[in-house]
């Protein structure tokens, strides 16, 4: 249940989990298209960044963009309690410091610290 993403933001290379959901959605998507070289393709090949970007506003949010959606999968990471190394691996960051300042607090989990007596 791991997927590989070649040359992801920061034209970095990455391992990262893959929901039962995504899963089920990309065998259905796998048996209509057989995709041969890229999962994904556009007319010359593989998807650019502006291209995934224009189908995010389309066809998800146009109010928003996939920073937000990795910036929102990393704090609800955050907030079920995985560990911020196991989201700093994900994100692909190599400075720990930079995973702590992108994945925001929110209130919600502020309201579950328990302090001491």
């Amino acid at each position: 249940m791991l997927i590989t993403i070649k040359s992801g933001k920061g034209r970095k290379d990455r391992i990262v989990p893959l929901s039962q959901n995504v899963l089920t959605l990309l065998r259905e998507y796998w048996k209509e298209y057989k995709p041969q070289e890229w999962l994904f393709t556009g007319t010359t090949g593989k998807y650019s960044i502006s291209s995934c970007q224009k189908i995010y506003k389309r066809y998800i949010d146009s109010d928003s963009s996939i920073h937000t959606l990795r910036h929102s999968c990393f704090t609800n990471l955050l907030e079920v309690g995985t560990d911020i190394s196991i989201i700093q691996k994900i994100a692909g960051h190599s400075n720990p410091k930079t995973t702590q300042i992108y994945t925001h607090i929110s209130d919600g989990l502020l309201k579950k610290v328990k302090l001491p007596v």
